[in-house]
């Protein structure tokens, strides 16, 4: 990801793509610790399309490329290499999940989710589901974690599915509405207040 004078990676896209490793599996980047060299004008956006230099990138290869070496710090992305890390804007979530399977598991059922760059995820111990106020419409924006503290957010489709497969609990002795994935329940809400909106 070498820079131009200008604070532009040397020969563009491609030029940054070329600097990735190609490794298989994903690279492990929560084990590199490079310099930051600066922001690249890059940008994840809120309904995960990817854009460079405000152009969206029509490359899924290219897209899953980036994907696999985005690191999050604090509130602050980045893509890194063993040697060096370059900043990125992500505007919600750096992934969006876009499809959910269920499958039977030993505890129960098991909720899938398939990525926009093809990674799949059961929600369960290891990758929860978590659910945010959505200031402007009162509703919820949902997430599924997916690695390394990166997050997809759950369409507004795979959300429907999940209220449909909601159900009532009490935790911690008050009465929320969730769903249940891998022997965990995932609380959306109070359940009065989803009674409410039903």
């Amino acid at each position: 990801m070498a820079k131009t004078g200008r604070g532009t990676p040397a020969g563009g896209l491609d030029g940054i793509a070329a600097s990735l490793p190609r490794e298989k599996g994903l690279p492990p980047v929560e084990r590199w610790n490079p310099p930051f060299c600066g922001d690249i004008d890059m940008r994840i956006a809120a309904d995960g399309s990817w854009f460079y230099q405000k152009t969206p990138i029509g490359r899924p290869a290219l897209v899953k490329l980036f994907s696999s070496v985005l690191k999050r710090e604090g509130d602050k992305y980045f893509l890194v290499t063993p040697v060096e890390k370059v900043g990125l804007v992500v505007e919600d979530a750096p992934f969006l999940a876009v499809e959910m399977t269920v499958a039977q598991g030993a505890g129960g059922p098991v909720l899938r989710f398939r990525t926009n760059v093809d990674d799949w995820v059961d929600a369960g111990p290891g990758h929860g589901l978590r659910f945010e106020p959505e200031a402007d419409t009162g509703g919820l924006k949902p997430y599924v974690h997916v690695r390394r503290d990166l997050w997809a957010k759950v369409t507004r489709a795979l959300f429907y599915d999940l209220v449909a497969r909601g159900e009532e609990r009490s935790v911690g002795g008050k009465a929320m509405f969730g769903v249940m994935s891998g022997g965990v329940f995932f609380a959306m809400a109070d359940a009065a207040t989803m009674r409410e909106q039903a």
